[in-house]
């Protein structure tokens, strides 16, 4: 099986991104741009106005990862500036998933949601059908290089077995922790979509395509 692999531009070298924006754009799948209001994670990243002016710099799908309180007001800037898939939290949205849903589906966008390490799948059944990708966060939000949380396994098993049963068609996507130490047993639960970051990309060559050389050998060597 191919993994897609999204690198997370919060993790990149923003004073050489033009450099390393042509490097992804050969070697990544996706792009994962996290949104952050300081106030559902207490930390402020990327931004609609990031996404605007990294769009014409990149043919690759932009992913764009919500931890806001009110994604509602996100969700048009963002798909204005450029963003293919929008994925807000399940606990942001399950007052109102269906009216959310129809309009990321409205402005042309993908659908996603993202699952905290403590919130149970059964908190999305409802919607499960009508999603082209969950992700499954495998640290808590908000910060880059926590640990590993290795219960969410079985969620990431218990995603891949819902998917067969029912012939769903959403990507199940793993955030947070995916490197060398984890790429096995995130392969073996069923994971599609890896989005790496400082563990698993950008600290481990100061010279990008060598970074990539290094990850791509670390997940062969786990396949």
């Amino acid at each position: 099986m191919k993994y897609q692999i999204s690198p997370s531009l919060m993790c990149m070298n923003l004073m050489d991104i033009k450099q390393q924006l042509a490097v992804l754009n050969r070697r990544a799948d996706m792009l994962h741009i996290d949104i952050m209001d300081g106030h559902y994670v207490k930390n402020i990243t990327l931004s609609p106005f990031f996404i605007e002016q990294i769009r014409p710099h990149t043919p690759l799908v932009l992913d764009v990862h919500l931890m806001v309180e009110s994604p509602t007001d996100f969700i048009e800037p963002i798909a204005r500036a450029g963003a293919d898939f929008i994925c807000p939290h399940a606990e942001t949205i399950n007052r109102d998933a269906f009216r959310v849903i129809n309009q990321i589906r409205s402005l042309g966008k993908k659908v996603g949601v993202v699952l905290n390490p403590a919130t149970p799948v059964e908190f999305i059944r409802h919607y499960i059908h009508l999603l082209d990708k969950i992700t499954v966060m495998t640290v808590d939000p908000g910060y880059a290089g926590q640990p590993f949380i290795p219960e969410m396994l079985e969620k990431i098993r218990q995603l891949s077995e819902l998917k067969r049963q029912h012939n769903f068609s959403y990507l199940i996507e793993i955030d947070g922790s995916c490197n060398q130490r984890t790429y096995r047993d995130l392969m073996n639960a069923g994971a599609e979509v890896l989005i790496v970051g400082s563990s698993g990309l950008f600290n481990l060559d100061a010279d990008l395509d060598a970074a990539w050389d290094k990850m791509l050998d670390q997940m062969r060597q786990a396949a």
